[in-house]
């Protein structure tokens, strides 16, 4: 990337600041291992969360609740955020991210346990959102299961879709490059969405269900 483009990134990236709750979640999920939404990213959710007027949002990694916090901010102030991730420490992080910035608990459902296992147990068609930002290897099972919950004119978003700049680098061939790159073809190709692969963070690919 060249200085200028860098810069032009840089300065995207940084065009809508993130609010002190937010940015105290990041700082505990670095802590914790995970690696949160980037800003960027976090605005670009909700954004979407907000143009699809989104109540009823899944979110399959729940970190500690930085990404939670930028789509809840764009939902209606009924909306409501189902968050899964296995590891409960995550869970008690978000959970204290969402007391601290002031959001009823009424407003979020967050569930410790494998999104494998809970996934199959929610309703087809009734969600308006699905973000997707957890264990690599199982995205394309959690996209295939967040189609199927989409209504029709529902959003799917996918964080990490540029992996460190290595998916669009055909030298990179690591199995985990390979399979981010093969499933953004794949959703690409997809004749059930409309997609886009946005270069937020590191690279956010969005799509609607038709």
């Amino acid at each position: 990337m060249s200085g200028a483009r860098l810069a032009s990134w840089s300065y995207a990236e940084e065009f809508v600041p993130e609010a002190e709750t937010a940015d105290g979640a990041r700082r505990t999920g670095s802590g914790l291992g995970a690696s949160p939404v980037g800003t960027g990213g976090g605005a670009a959710l909700r954004m979407l969360a907000a143009a699809s007027a989104a109540k009823a949002v899944i979110e399959i990694g729940t970190g500690a609740g930085t990404s939670g916090l930028w789509l809840l901010e764009g939902m209606p102030g009924d909306g409501v955020l189902t968050t899964i991730d296995a590891a409960a420490e995550h869970s008690r992080a978000a959970k204290a991210a969402y007391a601290k910035a002031g959001i009823s608990h009424t407003r979020t459902r967050v569930i410790t346990g494998s999104a494998h296992d809970v996934l199959p147990r929610m309703t087809d068609g009734a969600y308006d959102m699905v973000f997707v930002d957890a264990d690599k290897a199982s995205y394309p099972e959690y996209v295939e299961h967040g189609i199927r919950l989409l209504r029709s004119g529902g959003v799917l978003a996918l964080d990490n879709m540029l992996w460190h700049d290595k998916v669009a680098d055909p030298a990179a061939r690591d199995a985990q490059t390979v399979a981010l790159r093969e499933l953004g073809k794949a959703l690409r190709d997809d004749e059930r969405l409309l997609p886009a692969l946005l270069p937020v963070g590191d690279g956010l690919l969005v799509a609607v269900k038709k």
